[in-house]
């Protein structure tokens, strides 16, 4: 939406755009290639023949010599050209493209990893169903906890430092373990819901995370100002588009160990405090393990990780098709291939361990999320209603008009809510009688 808006924005203004004049010695410096007087020339002569063939037809060449012309009373060339406009508009269209398709290519793939979790939820509920499992008497040993043993490092500053390395690696292989998904699920459980513990924590757990990337897979203002500044900084020598691919590089692993260490953050808690509890071993999600006590800040870096990624291969593309492989603006092979291989390990990494990470560590946070309303409260609430409006069937005439309020309120209660929670949601719930999920 909004690059469709920019590149309207850049039609509409365009006869002013082309009469923005400067001095041809600011120009030079900013070219992305080598300045040279007769290929400059030669190409201006180009540039005229082949607007004079399609000046009949398209009106923006036409108005590229009057730009010319106005620029050119005052001795000073434009900023851009109708042409350069025109590129312009070719590249947005590409950018948009080639974001989406990145964005979906991660949430397919990382989906793909996180459905991996469903049978660990499953063996949740059957459990729940073993009546002698759930009565029998449990005393837990902290340091025996498989979550405890795979997280906790000790205590002291030689701790803290084993605890990012140990984070930085644990990203790249079996990031998210089934005793981390058992222990943050109870966690969250205990904190958030302690009244429904058969909550279906995988399930609001994907309605939160395909509410988050619906922001992702658009493209905000401040994202195209990274754009344009990029785009003004490519200059002959400076070989930006190779170091500026490193960016989302370094975000991403920066990401990827923040979220493992919030996982590690979440069992020190446990093992500096207990040797052996009564019960499960619950852990306290809170704000404070996020970097300005924010989770959701986690969410615009991949958002910038992502368009960064995507904008890096949409601007290979453009150029190959513009102006060619050998061109000077593609630069040499030993620039370009480390450029796409550190894309394709981007797109790898945060669909198979970013992605997966962000979905659960983010739920660690001291608030949860409104896609648990769809479960948790909605069950609870027009159950509640359900067994009010049933026993006001029941009560005699004389009772019933003093005690006819209640369940009225309830039942408005339920309608306001299933207003508000999503259709699809409220037609498997609604059939229930209970709040169990």
């Amino acid at each position: 939406m909004l690059l469709g808006f920019i590149s309207l924005l850049l039609t509409v203004f365009q006869g002013s755009i082309i009469k923005i004049c400067v001095k041809e010695s600011v120009t030079h410096p900013l070219l992305p290639c080598d300045f040279s007087p007769e290929e400059s020339f030669n190409g201006g002569e180009s540039s005229s023949n082949t607007t004079d063939i399609t000046s009949h037809n398209r009106r923006l060449l036409a108005e590229e010599f009057q730009g010319k012309g106005y620029c050119a009373a005052k001795n000073k060339v434009p900023l851009l050209s109708v042409e350069a406009l025109h590129h312009l508009h070719i590249f947005i269209f590409v950018l948009a493209i080639v974001h989406v398709t990145f964005s979906v290519l991660t949430v397919v793939f990382g989906g793909a990893k996180i459905r991996q979790w469903k049978h660990w939820e499953d063996s949740v509920a059957k459990d729940n169903y073993d009546t002698e499992q759930v009565l029998k008497p449990k005393l837990t040993h902290v340091p025996q906890h498989p979550f405890i043993r795979g997280r906790f490092l000790g205590i002291g500053k030689s701790s803290a430092i084993l605890g990012w390395l140990h984070s930085f690696f644990k990203q790249f292989h079996a990031s998210v373990t089934r005793s981390d998904y058992m222990t943050m699920r109870l966690g969250f459980i205990m904190t958030h819901c302690k009244g429904n513990p058969k909550l279906n924590f995988y399930k609001y757990m994907i309605r939160a995370l395909e509410d988050d990337f619906k922001k992702v897979v658009g493209i905000s203002w401040y994202l195209w100002i990274f754009v344009v500044i990029f785009l003004l900084l490519n200059i002959n020598g400076w070989h930006t588009y190779f170091w500026i691919a490193f960016i989302p590089l370094i975000l991403l692993l920066a990401v990827g160990t923040k979220l493992e260490h919030v996982i590690t953050q979440l069992a020190h808690e446990v093992a500096e405090k207990h040797v052996a509890i009564e019960g499960e071993l619950v852990v306290n999600p809170s704000d404070d393990h996020f970097w300005f006590h924010r989770p959701r800040i986690v969410l615009y870096l991949i958002h910038f990780i992502l368009f960064q990624n995507a904008f890096e291969i949409a601007f290979f593309f453009w150029i190959w098709v513009q102006y060619g492989f050998d061109s000077c603006i593609m630069g040499q092979v030993r620039y370009i291939v480390p450029r796409l291989v550190v894309g394709g390990f981007i797109q790898v990494l945060c669909s198979y361990s970013t992605l997966p990470l962000y979905a659960i560590v983010t739920q660690m946070g001291s608030s949860f999320k409104k896609a648990i309303f769809d479960e948790h409260v909605q069950a609870g609430i027009v159950g509640w209603a359900q067994k009010v409006k049933r026993k006001k069937q029941l009560k005699t005439p004389t009772n019933g008009s003093g005690e006819g309020k209640p369940p009225t309120e309830g039942s408005a209660m339920g309608i306001q809510l299933g207003r508000v929670t999503r259709k699809e949601s409220a037609e498997e719930i609604l059939p229930t009688t209970g709040a169990q999920v």
